[in-house]
């Protein structure tokens, strides 16, 4: 008689999903009754200690991964989102492949381990124009961004701009944001050495911290220690500041004040997963609550673990912080539990003593508390580098590390910009009130669609009052006629409120003027219609010729 297959499903490929993974591996030693599966939107795991190198390019892009295929190799991975959980059904489904269709996997025991997301609610615009710092991605993103940044500053005359182009604003003042603005501080100021117009003491870089010391995770001699050094650095952070919002053009502080900035960076506090809000089970402040053998309560065969639960320490009765060596100890405990219990022996409770604390601060300096022991400065930080080494995964990783350790002890950092996509064809943008969208005179790029707010049209001639057009509310379009005409904005666009817009560049707008007649015809009459109301001066033959052409190009 066969014997009855038992699936064990993780959900999530962090810290926490991998390591159980990693875990049942070795302890099941290829027991053919169970099937571990694992399902991850990537195919790798991500050291994120060591992610904010990936900006400075002091280690690979690729150097902070690990295939999740070699360190789990017998368990199946699925590399594919979570749609949905359905507890009651034990079904799990997960999004289409290449084929337009979800598929669902069962499961006798399941893990959720899926942590938290990126969450910019009540904070408008920081969705549409702050960069987020979580994932490897967004490291690669920002590095990017931060080169286009000093490429742009390089040939940019206008000083208001230019100083916006070298202001670089990091808000969040944990160890994200402290090590992300620490290395970005290190990179922008030796990187604008090889620009020959640039100078580094140009260079304005922010940290906005909502509390009266950075770290407070640390203690206050090592907090202040980081502190005084990254001020030392250059660095100017405004400390009991929280940043309320941003447009394209500024960071925007709670009381006003506003940062000219091309560049926002935000480790703001995370928010539970969409996943485990529409799950059935009891929550405390959004984390799936756990009982001491990380069993979800009341849902029995559900276990969960890391910064989607709530863990409490068997030992001090205090609920875990959300790092990666929690994550990785509730792993080991979570498999060895789930073990147990399909071998019917006892379980055990979840405690764990961190070892320590430690916090790079770049240019080879840390700050850090191991086994109550504080050190800073270059010890801290050579023991910052030892430990991370010894934790990342795989031996062929450490090696790749290591060695871009080394280099980069005697070569200068890379300034390459890799352009991997293209400009987005539609994309959302905020507005604060009274901000200009676009001016007279300045190239047709795209089409905007008002989705909340108001915006304003205004013309401008020398020498004589600013003349009022239209005000246009959602749902209303402008900008079409620099696009059709390919001739300069003939007036300036401007909020009245706050506003979001949608966006659609040249190229989408073209294609869909051109092969598209009914919009075509739209816009056509759109454009007469404005022409006819005082909308800003050109002649109807002047828009007519265009739309010929545009449609020749269709025919052609």
């Amino acid at each position: 008689m066969q014997q009855k297959l038992t699936r064990v499903l993780i959900v999530g490929g962090g810290f926490g999903g991998v390591y159980t993974a990693i875990t049942l591996e070795k302890l099941l030693k290829g027991d053919p009754s169970v099937e571990v599966g694992l399902i991850s939107k990537e195919n790798y795991l991500v050291f994120q200690p060591m992610l904010p190198e990936v900006i400075s390019g002091s280690i690979g892009i690729l150097d902070t991964i690990a295939p999740i295929r070699r360190l789990c190799p017998k368990t199946n991975l699925y590399t594919r989102e979570v749609e949905s959980i359905d507890l009651k059904n034990r079904t799990v489904t997960t999004s289409a492949g290449f084929r337009p269709r979800a598929s669902q996997l069962q499961f006798d025991h399941l893990v959720i381990a899926v942590g938290n997301v990126t969450n910019f609610a009540g904070q408008p615009g920081l969705a549409e124009h702050a960069l987020p710092f979580k994932y490897l991605g967004d490291a690669l993103i920002l590095r990017n961004h931060v080169i286009h940044t000093l490429e742009e500053a390089d040939m940019e005359a206008d000083p208001e701009l230019r100083r916006a182009l070298l202001t670089f604003v990091v808000a969040g003042g944990g160890f994200s944001g402290v090590e992300a603005v620490a290395e970005l501080n290190d990179f922008v100021r030796e990187g604008a050495r090889s620009f020959r117009r640039i100078n580094p003491a140009e260079i304005h870089v922010v940290l906005l911290h909502a509390g009266s010391l950075i770290l407070p995770e640390l203690p206050e001699s090592l907090a202040r220690f980081a502190q005084n050094l990254l001020q030392s650095r250059g660095v100017d952070i405004r400390l009991n500041t929280r940043l309320a919002g941003a447009t394209a053009e500024w960071a925007i502080l709670e009381g006003g004040e506003k940062i000219p900035t091309k560049t926002l960076v935000s480790t703001v506090p995370a928010a539970p997963n969409p996943l485990v809000a529409g799950l059935q089970a009891k929550k405390e402040r959004g984390r799936i609550v756990v009982n001491k053998h990380l069993e979800v309560v009341d849902c029995p065969g559900v276990w969960a673990l890391g910064d989607c639960a709530w863990v409490v320490d068997h030992k001090t009765w205090q609920p875990c912080p959300p790092t990666a060596q929690h994550a990785i100890r509730q792993a080991r405990c979570l498999a060895k539990n789930l073990v147990a219990s399909l071998r019917g022996e006892p379980k055990q409770a979840f405690s764990f003593d961190a070892l320590g604390k430690l916090a790079a601060l770049g240019h080879r300096s840390a700050v850090a508390e191991v086994f109550g022991f504080k050190l800073s400065g270059f010890i801290a930080w050579l023991m910052w580098r030892t430990i991370y080494l010894m934790k990342m995964p795989g031996f062929d990783r450490k090696l790749r590390v290591s060695t871009d350790w080394f280099l980069d002890l005697v070569l200068p950092p890379d300034i390459v910009q890799l352009k991997l996509e293209k400009t987005p064809n539609l994309c959302r943008e905020h507005f604060e009130p009274h901000e200009v969208i676009f001016r007279q005179g300045d190239l047709g790029d795209r089409l905007y669609v008002v989705v909340e707010g108001e915006v304003e049209m205004v013309e401008q001639t020398p020498g004589q009052t600013p003349h009022l057009l239209a005000r246009l509310g959602p749902g209303e379009c402008f900008g079409e006629m620099a696009l059709v005409n390919e001739k300069p904005r003939m007036a300036t666009a401007r909020s009245v409120t706050r506003t979001n817009l949608l966006s659609v560049d040249r190229q989408a707008f073209q294609d869909l003027f051109a092969h598209h007649p009914p919009l075509r015809r739209m816009f056509q009459a759109l454009i007469d219609e404005r022409l006819h109301s005082g909308a800003p001066q050109a002649s109807a033959a002047q828009a007519g010729p265009d739309l010929t052409i545009v449609t020749r190009q269709q025919a052609q």
